[in-house]
């Protein structure tokens, strides 16, 4: 086994050497569960389950963890602004984003933390590093306490930024801050603006939690002082991920091997948030397309480059995938325990290509397609084509997607016997040589996307 991942500390793309043979962990930064589920939301998501199920496949037991976290300001904000209890709204857009990951295959982790539920050990992580003189509580009577940047010098190190460079850390008041760029480790209760159900006791007074300690200890948890990969999205990589890697580093943990992120889905050419007002809910988009195309359509790109958003370009992918699924409707036996072809294989290896690899897909369906042309079993090409879309967790035959890949079971039934009613007809007008009727019939199911090939075992279809 030889799999090369881009390391954005490096900068470079290295072996992939797991720190315990045969398993890996991993852990990727959940949503802040303000509001829907978005598209950019959900390609984190399925990015990292394509890495976890090739490093499934590939041999290794992976312990996969990604939290959520389910107090912050902003959930504050909105809930207060919505006249509700802010556990009411987290809880609430949890449930809509367990939806949104199961719309589209995206396996559920081996733990999802909440942050509300690992107080007690960031309350722990926050006392190692004030001993160890990285951290100080506010004299300001706050209640606060920051990271003291200035005392760990390898600050930056993620993102290769110098100190005097960063803009200054904005989750708190400044006024209890040594430097600007100190960051909140805790958040003393401002009893004037926020509830009393949104602190917890502490040494320091009443108070929450800062948003970068919650990642540190939850993945310390879970995963042990030292593990294999941190991912998230590329807008994570500063402030967040810099200050979990340098307070986790301070505290005496080794962390992440290899920091792993994904490219931003843009539209208009601005990165598809809540805050910009240009985001579409997962809930939305499925009323157009499947929950399986619109994997397609984010699998099929690198998960490191820029994706701009178009239902155009998503409509393109989705006609791509159905070729797929014709391929194997055509099929009726595809066999089982088949190997991915060795260049899918080598694409996913360097960097998860997966532009690679759905290449090598599109190049087995059609050779699949020429096999049946010929009269030929395609089989053999049918079993290997759904071998690389298990990888890509796109298999239209897994339960996960529910009946014909999330489609209604009833309505497949009614169009198959709409379909061959019209083909018989077409067969009774050519075998009394009524060839302009059987044309027209023939025109009228084209018309309606609908592919017939003559086999020997008489006429089929497909979506074209």
């Amino acid at each position: 086994m030889s799999i090369r991942l881009y390391d954005t500390a490096s900068r470079e793309v290295r072996d992939f050497a797991p720190l315990e043979e045969g398993k890996a962990g991993i852990y990727v930064c959940g949503l802040t569960v303000q509001s829907e589920p978005h598209v950019g939301h959900v390609r984190s998501a399925v990015n990292f389950d394509v890495l976890r199920r090739w490093l499934t496949h590939r041999g290794l037991e992976v312990t996969f963890i990604r939290n959520v976290t389910d107090i912050d300001d902003k959930i504050l904000a909105k809930a207060a602004a919505q006249d509700r209890p802010w556990f009411n709204l987290a809880y609430d857009m949890l449930r809509e984003l367990t939806r949104a990951y199961a719309a589209l295959n995206v396996l559920p982790p081996t733990y999802e933390p909440a942050a509300t539920g690992h107080v007690p050990e960031m309350l722990e992580l926050i006392r190692q590093l004030i001993e160890r003189g990285h951290a100080y509580a506010a004299e300001d009577g706050s209640g606060d306490v920051y990271f003291d940047v200035a005392s760990w010098t390898d600050y930056g190190e993620l993102t290769h930024q110098k100190v005097e460079d960063m803009e200054a850390a904005t989750d708190a008041d400044p006024r209890g801050k040594r430097n600007p760029q100190d960051f909140a480790l805790w958040k003393g209760w401002k009893k004037e603006v926020e509830p009393e159900t949104a602190s917890w006791p502490s040494p320091w007074g009443p108070g929450r939690p800062g948003w970068h300690i919650e990642c540190s200890a939850m993945a310390g948890k879970y995963l042990g002082r030292a593990f294999d990969i941190h991912g998230g999205g590329v807008d994570l990589r500063f402030p967040h991920h810099e200050n979990e890697l340098a307070q986790s580093r301070a505290a005496g943990h080794g962390f992440a091997s290899y920091w792993m992120h994904n490219a931003w889905i843009t539209t208009a050419g601005e990165k598809m948030s809540k805050s910009l007002g240009n985001s579409l809910t997962i809930p939305a988009v499925l009323e157009r397309f499947r929950g399986i195309e619109l994997r397609f359509y984010v699998v099929s790109a690198h998960y490191r480059s820029h994706v701009e958003f178009s239902f155009e370009a998503l409509e393109e992918a989705a006609v791509g995938f159905r070729r797929v699924e014709a391929f194997l409707d055509r099929v009726e036996e595809t066999g089982s325990g088949a190997e991915v072809p060795e260049a899918f294989a080598a694409a996913m290896d360097d960097d998860l290509g997966t532009p690679a690899a759905v290449a090598v897909l599109f190049d087995t369906v059609r050779e699949g397609n020429k096999a049946l042309q010929a009269g030929e079993d395609a089989g053999s090409y049918a079993a290997s084509v759904r071998a690389m879309l298990a990888v890509l967790g796109l298999d239209p035959a897994d339960p996960a997607w529910g009946p014909a890949a999330g489609g209604d079971e009833r309505l497949t039934t009614a169009v198959d016997v709409l379909v061959r009613g019209l083909l018989e007809q077409r067969a009774a007008a050519r075998a009394s040589k009524d060839f302009a009727t059987a044309d027209a019939i023939r025109d009228q199911i084209k018309a309606a996307g609908i592919e017939v090939t003559d086999t020997a075992d008489g006429q089929k279809w497909s979506l074209a």
